[in-house]
Protein backbone atom coordinates (compact mmCIF):
# COMPACT_ATOMS: atom_id res chain seq x y z
CA UNK A 1 0.00 0.00 0.00
CA UNK A 2 1.45 3.37 -1.06
CA UNK A 3 0.39 5.56 1.84
CA UNK A 4 2.66 8.39 0.71
CA UNK A 5 0.45 8.91 -2.33
CA UNK A 6 -2.74 8.83 -0.24
CA UNK A 7 -1.29 11.27 2.28
CA UNK A 8 -0.53 13.70 -0.54
CA UNK A 9 -4.29 14.02 -0.98
CA UNK A 10 -6.21 14.96 -4.09
CA UNK A 11 -6.77 18.52 -5.27
CA UNK A 12 -8.49 17.86 -8.59
CA UNK A 13 -11.44 15.70 -7.51
CA UNK A 14 -14.55 15.81 -9.66
CA UNK A 15 -16.68 16.30 -6.52
CA UNK A 16 -15.32 19.83 -6.32
CA UNK A 17 -13.59 19.47 -2.96
CA UNK A 18 -9.92 19.19 -2.13
CA UNK A 19 -9.09 16.04 -0.21
CA UNK A 20 -6.24 15.95 2.27
CA UNK A 21 -5.15 14.03 5.35
CA UNK A 22 -2.49 15.73 7.53
CA UNK A 23 -0.82 12.53 8.75
CA UNK A 24 2.97 12.73 8.52
CA UNK A 25 3.73 9.03 8.28
CA UNK A 26 2.35 5.49 8.34
CA UNK A 27 4.52 2.47 9.05
CA UNK A 28 2.88 -0.97 8.80
CA UNK A 29 4.84 -4.21 8.79
CA UNK A 30 7.21 -6.46 10.65
CA UNK A 31 9.40 -4.54 13.10
CA UNK A 32 7.61 -1.25 12.39
CA UNK A 33 7.74 -0.22 16.06
CA UNK A 34 11.46 0.52 15.68
CA UNK A 35 10.58 3.52 13.53
CA UNK A 36 9.14 5.39 16.50
CA UNK A 37 12.60 6.47 17.60
CA UNK A 38 13.18 8.38 14.38
CA UNK A 39 9.65 9.78 14.28
CA UNK A 40 10.00 11.09 17.84
CA UNK A 41 13.54 12.47 17.54
CA UNK A 42 12.35 16.10 17.82
CA UNK A 43 10.32 15.50 20.99
CA UNK A 44 11.66 15.45 24.54
CA UNK A 45 8.70 15.24 26.95
CA UNK A 46 6.48 12.35 25.92
CA UNK A 47 3.49 10.83 27.74
CA UNK A 48 2.82 7.18 26.92
CA UNK A 49 -0.82 6.06 27.28
CA UNK A 50 -1.93 2.43 27.33
CA UNK A 51 -3.93 -0.10 29.30
CA UNK A 52 -2.69 -3.12 31.22
CA UNK A 53 -2.86 -5.41 28.20
CA UNK A 54 -1.37 -3.07 25.61
CA UNK A 55 1.49 -2.18 27.93
CA UNK A 56 2.51 -5.84 28.00
CA UNK A 57 2.16 -6.16 24.22
CA UNK A 58 3.97 -3.02 23.06
CA UNK A 59 4.17 -0.44 25.84
CA UNK A 60 7.40 -1.65 27.33
CA UNK A 61 9.01 -1.92 23.88
CA UNK A 62 8.03 1.66 23.05
CA UNK A 63 9.24 2.91 26.41
CA UNK A 64 12.59 1.16 25.93
CA UNK A 65 13.01 2.82 22.52
CA UNK A 66 12.03 6.30 23.72
CA UNK A 67 14.06 5.93 26.95
CA UNK A 68 14.25 9.13 29.01
CA UNK A 69 12.13 11.07 26.50
CA UNK A 70 9.11 9.33 28.02
CA UNK A 71 8.54 11.20 31.27
CA UNK A 72 5.53 9.11 32.35
CA UNK A 73 3.38 6.14 31.38
CA UNK A 74 -0.35 6.12 32.09
CA UNK A 75 -1.63 2.55 32.35
CA UNK A 76 -5.43 2.48 32.53
CA UNK A 77 -6.87 -0.16 34.84
CA UNK A 78 -10.39 -1.33 34.06
CA UNK A 79 -12.61 -4.33 34.67
CA UNK A 80 -13.88 -5.39 31.26
CA UNK A 81 -13.94 -2.77 28.50
CA UNK A 82 -12.26 0.58 29.13
CA UNK A 83 -14.97 3.20 28.58
CA UNK A 84 -13.87 6.49 26.94
CA UNK A 85 -15.91 8.66 29.28
CA UNK A 86 -15.43 11.76 31.42
CA UNK A 87 -13.52 9.80 34.06
CA UNK A 88 -11.02 8.38 31.56
CA UNK A 89 -10.48 11.82 30.00
CA UNK A 90 -9.87 13.35 33.43
CA UNK A 91 -7.35 10.65 34.32
CA UNK A 92 -5.36 11.32 31.15
CA UNK A 93 -5.43 15.09 31.57
CA UNK A 94 -4.26 14.83 35.17
CA UNK A 95 -1.18 12.88 34.01
CA UNK A 96 -0.37 15.40 31.28
CA UNK A 97 2.41 17.76 32.38
CA UNK A 98 2.43 21.43 31.38
CA UNK A 99 5.56 20.98 29.29
CA UNK A 100 4.58 17.73 27.55
CA UNK A 101 5.18 17.95 23.80
CA UNK A 102 3.81 14.60 22.53
CA UNK A 103 1.32 11.90 23.48
CA UNK A 104 1.96 8.35 22.29
CA UNK A 105 -1.04 6.06 22.52
CA UNK A 106 -0.53 2.30 22.54
CA UNK A 107 -3.67 0.32 21.85
CA UNK A 108 -6.64 0.40 19.53
CA UNK A 109 -10.07 2.07 19.54
CA UNK A 110 -10.54 3.50 23.02
CA UNK A 111 -6.91 4.45 23.62
CA UNK A 112 -6.77 6.06 20.19
CA UNK A 113 -9.93 8.09 20.82
CA UNK A 114 -8.82 9.26 24.25
CA UNK A 115 -5.38 10.33 23.03
CA UNK A 116 -6.88 11.98 19.95
CA UNK A 117 -9.37 13.97 21.99
CA UNK A 118 -7.07 15.07 24.82
CA UNK A 119 -4.15 15.92 22.53
CA UNK A 120 -6.49 18.04 20.41
CA UNK A 121 -7.84 19.85 23.46
CA UNK A 122 -4.32 20.63 24.64
CA UNK A 123 -2.96 21.47 21.17
CA UNK A 124 -0.46 18.63 21.23
CA UNK A 125 0.49 16.12 18.53
CA UNK A 126 -0.03 12.44 19.13
CA UNK A 127 1.22 9.15 17.69
CA UNK A 128 -0.65 5.86 17.82
CA UNK A 129 1.05 2.48 18.04
CA UNK A 130 -1.66 0.01 17.10
CA UNK A 131 -1.87 -3.27 18.98
CA UNK A 132 -4.84 -4.74 17.11
CA UNK A 133 -6.35 -4.42 13.61
CA UNK A 134 -9.72 -3.94 15.30
CA UNK A 135 -11.35 -0.74 13.99
CA UNK A 136 -11.11 1.98 11.35
CA UNK A 137 -10.61 5.07 13.49
CA UNK A 138 -6.82 5.16 13.54
CA UNK A 139 -6.55 7.69 10.69
CA UNK A 140 -9.80 9.58 11.18
CA UNK A 141 -10.13 12.97 12.86
CA UNK A 142 -13.16 11.93 14.92
CA UNK A 143 -12.94 10.85 18.55
CA UNK A 144 -15.81 8.59 19.62
CA UNK A 145 -16.52 9.12 23.33
CA UNK A 146 -19.25 8.29 25.84
CA UNK A 147 -20.29 11.63 27.34
CA UNK A 148 -23.34 11.92 29.60
CA UNK A 149 -24.21 8.36 28.57
CA UNK A 150 -24.39 9.30 24.89
CA UNK A 151 -22.03 8.11 22.16
CA UNK A 152 -20.70 11.31 20.61
CA UNK A 153 -18.07 11.64 17.91
CA UNK A 154 -16.09 14.85 18.42
CA UNK A 155 -14.08 16.53 15.69
CA UNK A 156 -10.45 16.43 16.76
CA UNK A 157 -7.37 15.77 14.65
CA UNK A 158 -5.54 12.88 13.06
CA UNK A 159 -2.39 11.35 14.56
CA UNK A 160 0.89 12.60 13.17
CA UNK A 161 2.19 9.03 12.98
CA UNK A 162 0.51 5.62 12.80
CA UNK A 163 2.59 2.52 13.53
CA UNK A 164 1.30 -1.01 13.08
CA UNK A 165 3.90 -3.67 13.81
CA UNK A 166 2.61 -7.00 12.51
CA UNK A 167 4.57 -8.79 15.23
CA UNK A 168 2.09 -7.18 17.66
CA UNK A 169 -0.97 -7.11 15.43
CA UNK A 170 -0.95 -10.83 14.65
CA UNK A 171 -0.95 -11.70 18.36
CA UNK A 172 -4.03 -9.57 19.11
CA UNK A 173 -6.97 -11.42 20.64
CA UNK A 174 -8.81 -13.17 17.82
CA UNK A 175 -11.99 -11.31 18.82
CA UNK A 176 -10.24 -8.04 17.91
CA UNK A 177 -9.09 -9.37 14.54
CA UNK A 178 -12.66 -10.47 13.86
CA UNK A 179 -13.81 -7.02 14.96
CA UNK A 180 -11.53 -5.29 12.47
CA UNK A 181 -12.80 -7.55 9.71
CA UNK A 182 -16.38 -6.80 10.77
CA UNK A 183 -15.74 -3.06 10.64
CA UNK A 184 -14.48 -3.43 7.07
CA UNK A 185 -17.36 -5.73 6.08
CA UNK A 186 -19.83 -3.13 7.33
CA UNK A 187 -18.62 -0.65 4.69
CA UNK A 188 -20.79 -2.37 2.11
CA UNK A 189 -23.75 -1.19 4.16
CA UNK A 190 -22.65 2.35 4.99
CA UNK A 191 -21.57 3.09 1.42
CA UNK A 192 -25.03 2.01 0.31
CA UNK A 193 -26.56 4.36 2.86
CA UNK A 194 -24.43 7.20 1.49
CA UNK A 195 -25.72 6.56 -2.03
CA UNK A 196 -29.27 6.37 -0.70
CA UNK A 197 -28.99 9.71 1.06
CA UNK A 198 -27.54 11.32 -2.05
CA UNK A 199 -30.63 10.23 -3.97
CA UNK A 200 -33.19 11.15 -1.31
CA UNK A 201 -31.60 14.19 0.35
CA UNK A 202 -29.19 15.40 -2.32
CA UNK A 203 -26.39 14.85 0.21
CA UNK A 204 -22.83 15.57 -0.84
CA UNK A 205 -21.25 12.49 -2.42
CA UNK A 206 -17.74 11.83 -3.73
CA UNK A 207 -17.33 9.09 -6.31
CA UNK A 208 -13.56 8.99 -5.78
CA UNK A 209 -13.85 8.44 -2.01
CA UNK A 210 -16.65 5.94 -2.54
CA UNK A 211 -14.55 3.89 -5.00
CA UNK A 212 -11.42 4.14 -2.85
CA UNK A 213 -13.32 2.71 0.12
CA UNK A 214 -15.24 0.11 -1.88
CA UNK A 215 -12.11 -1.22 -3.63
CA UNK A 216 -10.31 -1.47 -0.28
CA UNK A 217 -13.20 -3.46 1.17
CA UNK A 218 -13.36 -5.73 -1.87
CA UNK A 219 -9.67 -6.61 -1.49
CA UNK A 220 -9.97 -7.35 2.24
CA UNK A 221 -13.24 -9.25 2.65
CA UNK A 222 -11.96 -12.43 0.88
CA UNK A 223 -9.17 -12.82 3.48
CA UNK A 224 -11.43 -14.06 6.31
CA UNK A 225 -10.07 -17.61 6.51
CA UNK A 226 -6.44 -16.43 6.42
CA UNK A 227 -7.13 -13.86 9.13
CA UNK A 228 -8.50 -16.55 11.42
CA UNK A 229 -5.15 -18.35 10.99
CA UNK A 230 -3.31 -15.08 11.83
CA UNK A 231 -1.58 -15.03 8.46
CA UNK A 232 0.81 -12.10 8.78
CA UNK A 233 0.38 -10.72 5.26
CA UNK A 234 -3.42 -10.82 5.62
CA UNK A 235 -3.20 -9.07 9.00
CA UNK A 236 -1.09 -6.39 7.30
CA UNK A 237 -3.70 -6.01 4.54
CA UNK A 238 -6.50 -5.69 7.10
CA UNK A 239 -4.59 -3.05 9.06
CA UNK A 240 -3.88 -1.12 5.88
CA UNK A 241 -7.55 -1.28 4.92
CA UNK A 242 -8.60 0.11 8.29
CA UNK A 243 -6.20 3.02 7.85
CA UNK A 244 -7.32 3.71 4.27
CA UNK A 245 -10.92 3.97 5.48
CA UNK A 246 -9.80 6.46 8.13
CA UNK A 247 -8.05 8.51 5.47
CA UNK A 248 -11.26 8.42 3.41
CA UNK A 249 -13.10 9.92 6.38
CA UNK A 250 -10.49 12.67 6.66
CA UNK A 251 -10.85 13.36 2.93
CA UNK A 252 -14.53 14.27 3.29
CA UNK A 253 -14.34 15.66 6.82
CA UNK A 254 -16.83 13.30 8.47
CA UNK A 255 -17.49 9.60 8.91
CA UNK A 256 -20.03 9.01 6.12
CA UNK A 257 -17.72 6.71 4.04
CA UNK A 258 -17.33 4.43 7.04
CA UNK A 259 -20.44 4.63 9.20
CA UNK A 260 -24.12 4.10 8.47
CA UNK A 261 -27.07 2.07 9.65
CA UNK A 262 -24.91 -0.89 10.71
CA UNK A 263 -22.86 1.42 12.95
CA UNK A 264 -25.98 2.97 14.42
CA UNK A 265 -27.12 -0.47 15.56
CA UNK A 266 -23.65 -1.15 16.95
CA UNK A 267 -23.74 2.12 18.89
CA UNK A 268 -27.19 1.23 20.17
CA UNK A 269 -25.94 -2.07 21.61
CA UNK A 270 -22.98 -0.33 23.23
CA UNK A 271 -24.97 2.57 24.72
CA UNK A 272 -27.77 0.38 26.07
CA UNK A 273 -25.18 -2.12 27.31
CA UNK A 274 -23.56 0.62 29.37
CA UNK A 275 -26.91 2.00 30.59
CA UNK A 276 -28.25 -1.40 31.67
CA UNK A 277 -24.90 -2.95 32.58
CA UNK A 278 -25.47 -5.64 29.94
CA UNK A 279 -22.85 -7.35 27.76
CA UNK A 280 -22.18 -6.35 24.17
CA UNK A 281 -19.71 -7.39 21.47
CA UNK A 282 -16.58 -5.57 20.31
CA UNK A 283 -17.53 -2.66 18.08
CA UNK A 284 -16.61 -4.26 14.75
CA UNK A 285 -18.24 -7.56 15.68
CA UNK A 286 -21.47 -5.73 16.40
CA UNK A 287 -21.05 -3.93 13.07
CA UNK A 288 -20.72 -7.27 11.23
CA UNK A 289 -23.81 -8.75 12.86
CA UNK A 290 -25.69 -5.47 12.41
CA UNK A 291 -24.91 -5.49 8.71
CA UNK A 292 -26.82 -8.76 8.48
CA UNK A 293 -29.74 -7.31 10.46
CA UNK A 294 -29.87 -4.23 8.23
CA UNK A 295 -29.60 -6.29 5.06
CA UNK A 296 -32.73 -8.15 6.11
CA UNK A 297 -34.47 -4.76 6.26
CA UNK A 298 -33.28 -3.86 2.78
CA UNK A 299 -34.67 -7.10 1.40
CA UNK A 300 -38.01 -6.44 3.12
CA UNK A 301 -38.17 -2.99 1.55
CA UNK A 302 -37.41 -4.43 -1.88
CA UNK A 303 -40.67 -6.41 -1.74
CA UNK A 304 -42.74 -3.21 -1.65
CA UNK A 305 -44.24 -1.94 -4.90
CA UNK A 306 -45.52 1.45 -3.74
CA UNK A 307 -44.36 2.99 -0.43
CA UNK A 308 -46.99 4.22 2.03
CA UNK A 309 -46.26 6.61 4.86
CA UNK A 310 -46.33 5.14 8.37
CA UNK A 311 -48.12 7.29 10.94
CA UNK A 312 -45.87 9.05 13.45
CA UNK A 313 -46.99 9.98 16.95
CA UNK A 314 -44.51 12.24 18.70
CA UNK A 315 -45.69 11.49 22.25
CA UNK A 316 -45.40 7.75 21.64
CA UNK A 317 -41.94 8.21 20.16
CA UNK A 318 -40.79 10.24 23.18
CA UNK A 319 -42.12 7.65 25.61
CA UNK A 320 -40.21 4.91 23.83
CA UNK A 321 -36.98 6.92 23.67
CA UNK A 322 -37.28 7.48 27.43
CA UNK A 323 -38.02 3.78 27.98
CA UNK A 324 -35.09 2.58 25.87
CA UNK A 325 -32.39 5.14 26.67
CA UNK A 326 -33.31 6.07 30.28
CA UNK A 327 -30.95 8.79 31.52
CA UNK A 328 -29.55 9.36 28.02
CA UNK A 329 -32.99 10.03 26.50
CA UNK A 330 -33.03 13.80 27.05
CA UNK A 331 -30.07 14.43 24.77
CA UNK A 332 -31.45 12.12 22.08
CA UNK A 333 -34.88 13.77 22.07
CA UNK A 334 -33.27 17.21 21.94
CA UNK A 335 -31.04 16.14 19.03
CA UNK A 336 -33.86 14.78 16.90
CA UNK A 337 -36.20 17.69 17.56
CA UNK A 338 -33.43 20.07 16.55
CA UNK A 339 -32.67 18.11 13.36
CA UNK A 340 -36.32 17.66 12.43
CA UNK A 341 -35.75 14.25 10.84
CA UNK A 342 -38.64 12.77 12.83
CA UNK A 343 -41.08 15.31 11.40
CA UNK A 344 -40.05 15.01 7.76
CA UNK A 345 -42.75 13.53 5.54
CA UNK A 346 -40.56 11.83 2.94
CA UNK A 347 -43.13 9.54 1.32
CA UNK A 348 -43.61 11.73 -1.75
CA UNK A 349 -39.85 11.69 -2.35
CA UNK A 350 -39.89 7.92 -1.93
CA UNK A 351 -42.72 7.52 -4.44
CA UNK A 352 -41.00 9.75 -6.96
CA UNK A 353 -37.66 7.97 -6.67
CA UNK A 354 -38.79 4.46 -5.74
CA UNK A 355 -37.23 2.68 -8.72
CA UNK A 356 -33.88 4.40 -8.05
CA UNK A 357 -34.11 3.57 -4.35
CA UNK A 358 -34.66 -0.11 -5.12
CA UNK A 359 -31.75 -0.19 -7.56
CA UNK A 360 -29.43 1.16 -4.85
CA UNK A 361 -30.72 -1.28 -2.22
CA UNK A 362 -29.96 -4.19 -4.57
CA UNK A 363 -26.24 -3.33 -4.60
CA UNK A 364 -25.34 -4.66 -1.15
CA UNK A 365 -24.37 -8.29 -0.45
CA UNK A 366 -27.48 -10.42 0.05
CA UNK A 367 -28.50 -11.93 3.38
CA UNK A 368 -27.12 -15.31 2.31
CA UNK A 369 -23.82 -13.76 1.14
CA UNK A 370 -23.48 -11.82 4.38
CA UNK A 371 -24.13 -15.00 6.37
CA UNK A 372 -21.35 -16.65 4.37
CA UNK A 373 -18.91 -13.86 5.28
CA UNK A 374 -19.80 -14.21 8.95
CA UNK A 375 -19.32 -17.96 8.78
CA UNK A 376 -15.85 -17.63 7.22
CA UNK A 377 -14.68 -15.20 9.90
CA UNK A 378 -16.16 -17.57 12.53
CA UNK A 379 -18.87 -15.29 13.87
CA UNK A 380 -21.79 -17.67 14.49
CA UNK A 381 -25.09 -15.95 13.85
CA UNK A 382 -26.62 -17.78 16.82
CA UNK A 383 -24.24 -15.85 19.09
CA UNK A 384 -25.82 -12.58 17.96
CA UNK A 385 -29.32 -13.76 18.83
CA UNK A 386 -28.10 -15.21 22.11
CA UNK A 387 -26.45 -11.94 23.14
CA UNK A 388 -29.42 -9.70 22.35
CA UNK A 389 -33.06 -10.38 23.17
CA UNK A 390 -35.82 -10.12 20.59
CA UNK A 391 -37.04 -6.97 22.35
CA UNK A 392 -33.62 -5.35 22.18
CA UNK A 393 -33.28 -6.14 18.47
CA UNK A 394 -36.74 -4.68 17.83
CA UNK A 395 -35.83 -1.51 19.73
CA UNK A 396 -32.53 -1.26 17.85
CA UNK A 397 -34.29 -1.33 14.48
CA UNK A 398 -36.79 1.29 15.68
CA UNK A 399 -34.62 3.66 17.73
CA UNK A 400 -30.93 3.27 16.87
CA UNK A 401 -31.44 5.83 14.08
CA UNK A 402 -32.25 8.48 16.70
CA UNK A 403 -28.76 8.36 18.17
CA UNK A 404 -27.27 10.15 15.16
CA UNK A 405 -27.80 13.07 12.82
CA UNK A 406 -27.50 10.92 9.70
CA UNK A 407 -30.05 9.57 7.25
CA UNK A 408 -29.75 5.83 6.54
CA UNK A 409 -31.94 2.95 5.44
CA UNK A 410 -33.19 2.77 9.05
CA UNK A 411 -35.14 5.99 8.44
CA UNK A 412 -36.57 4.61 5.20
CA UNK A 413 -37.61 1.37 6.92
CA UNK A 414 -39.33 3.24 9.77
CA UNK A 415 -40.91 5.87 7.52
CA UNK A 416 -43.04 3.42 5.51
CA UNK A 417 -45.48 0.61 6.08
CA UNK A 418 -43.77 -2.78 5.95
CA UNK A 419 -45.68 -5.96 5.14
Amino acid sequence: MDFNKLLEGKTDCLCGREHFCPINGVSIGKGAVKSIGKYAENYSKILIVCDQNTYKVAGKAVRDILKNKAYSTLIYKADGFLVPDEKAIEELEERLSDDADLIVGIGSGVINDLCKYVSFRHKLPYFIVATAPSMDGYASDGAALIIKNMKITYSAHVPQIIIGDTDFLKTAPIEMIKSGYGDILGKYSCLNDWKLSRLINNEYFCEYVYELTYDTVDKTVPLAEKLIKRDEESIKTLMEALIVVGIAMSYVGYSRPASGSEHHLSHFFEITGIIYNEPYFCHGTDVAYSMLAVQKLREEILKIDIPKQKEFFESEWEENIERVYKKASGGIIELQKKLGLIYNDRVNIYKEKWSGIKEILKETPSVSQTESYLEKIELPICDFYSMYTEEKLYDAIKYAKDLKDRYTVLWLYNDIEIG
